[in-house]
């Protein structure tokens, strides 16, 4: 493919856009890395900032596709040392009454917090975002995650009058302290958020004005996931059905309910296999149940897979079960990225009525919904989708029209475009929006 232009700096934007993220690239947050694709197809002109050295290999494929520069500080402490000083002399000299206002902010917030250090991390960060944001003439700075991410873009935007904005997810808003979470709701320009659950956790954390808070799903490039064909779809008589599951092997996940639940399952004479796709701390502790539960080679833990190898699975599949949970420190999920794209592949789907989930997966219209914590419910609803192959299938085509309805990744990109360009209350020209567009069109690969 022949390379594409650097884009233009988005409509009703005097200069580039910065993102901030913990880490970046991850394995995990295939969702961050469509919508930067979808922002910059949509003509911004974006800037990375990693605040941690990024994942070692390997890589989504569609990493090489995002043309943002990628910022982040030396590894090493010495060179890191150095360029947090140089920074923050930059930071200093170009307005000093921002930079101490910022300062003493810091100072009035590491008195009040369980975890003054990390305030003060947050400050040094945002020195050098705040430095390499007023060289390049960044207009707006966007967080993902509601906890450090958005802490040093605060302080970036009190050090230099940029204003910012935040996406919170799941995991950075339930376990960040209520009134910090309302101290950087009311300084961002806007926020975004991922489920309307959240969006009333928001509201009752503190009642925002209207346009504060705003409801963007997670967006799936639909062009990646074809869905099948129904024959496709009914397993092959000699095969045993494939259940699959993906997710870290973390306590929310409930993946210990969902072993248990296979081992029902086992017990009511039901022949199916079992793969589960993650890595995580539990990865000995679930491996331990599996053996002592007699299912060693019906379940299998599989590790960490690229998003490409992992679409590839998801069509040699017959139904998708994940059971999150509220985990007891209250971690929890929004709605998890891979359930929609199971519903995307055409797989049924089955999950617990836990935070969003059930604003996707909607009990008996496009999939089936079960408590959390339930191994018993969870196996008497996949044995129900294993059995029942007309009722699968209903709910794998409801539940991809859905997605084509409210999470397409043009749609929910372009809301997020036009709160930052304000595309709202100014024309657009014809070509930036082009729903047809594909993501890879004229980028090198």
């Amino acid at each position: 493919m022949n390379p594409q232009p650097h884009p233009a700096a988005l409509p009703g934007v005097t200069g580039p856009l910065a993102y901030i993220m913990k880490r970046y690239p991850r394995l995990t947050e295939t969702f961050i890395i469509n919508e930067i694709r979808a922002m910059e197809r949509l003509g911004a002109d974006l800037r990375i900032f990693s605040l941690l050295q990024p994942e070692p290999p390997p890589h989504h494929p569609m990493v090489a596709q995002v043309m943002a520069p990628l910022h982040v500080l030396p590894a090493a402490w010495g060179p890191k040392l150095k360029r947090l000083a140089a920074s923050h002399t930059q930071a200093f000299t170009a307005a000093p009454l921002r930079y101490l206002g910022a300062a003493a902010r810091a100072l009035q917030w590491s008195a009040t917090s369980s975890s003054p250090l990390a305030v003060w991390k947050h400050f040094l960060r945002a020195g050098y975002v705040a430095a390499e944001c007023r060289a390049q003439g960044i207009a707006h700075i966007h967080a993902h995650f509601a906890n450090t991410p958005t802490a040093v873009a605060h302080f970036a935007s009190l050090m230099t009058g940029i204003p910012f904005s935040f996406t919170a997810h799941a995991k950075d808003l339930y376990l960040t302290r209520k009134d910090i979470i309302a101290r950087r709701t009311r300084a961002a320009q806007f926020v975004v958020t991922c489920t309307g659950y959240n969006v009333r956790y928001l509201q009752d954390i503190q009642n925002h004005p209207p346009g504060k808070i705003n409801l963007i799903y997670h967006g799936i490039d639909l062009d990646m996931f074809n869905a099948r064909p129904a024959a496709a779809a009914t397993p092959a008589p000699a095969s045993p059905p494939l259940i699959l599951s993906v997710g870290r092997l973390v306590p929310k996940k409930g993946l210990n309910d969902l072993i248990t639940a296979c081992a029902l399952l086992k017990a009511s004479g039901t022949a199916f296999r079992c793969r589960i796709i993650g890595e995580g701390p539990l990865r000995n502790a679930l491996q331990e149940q599996i053996n002592a539960a007699g299912l060693d080679g019906v379940i299998t833990l599989e590790g960490a897979m690229t998003h490409a190898s992992l679409i590839a699975l998801y069509a040699t599949a017959d139904l998708f079960a994940l059971p999150p949970r509220i985990a007891d420190d209250g971690d929890r999920d929004g709605i998890p990225n891979v359930i929609a794209e199971a519903m995307a592949i055409g797989l049924p789907v089955v999950s617990t009525d836990v935070s969003g989930i059930p604003e996707l997966v909607r009990n008996l219209e496009t999939g089936l919904l079960v408590p959390p914590r339930d191994p018993a419910a969870l196996a008497q609803a996949m044995e129900q989708l294993l059995r029942d192959r007309p009722l699968a299938l209903r709910l794998a085509a409801t539940g991809r029209a859905l997605l084509e309805r409210d999470f397409d990744l043009w749609t929910t990109t372009r809301r997020l475009h036009g709160l930052i360009a304000c595309l709202d209350c100014a024309p657009t020209p014809r070509k930036a929006l082009r729903a047809d567009m594909p993501l890879t069109e004229g980028v090198q690969s």
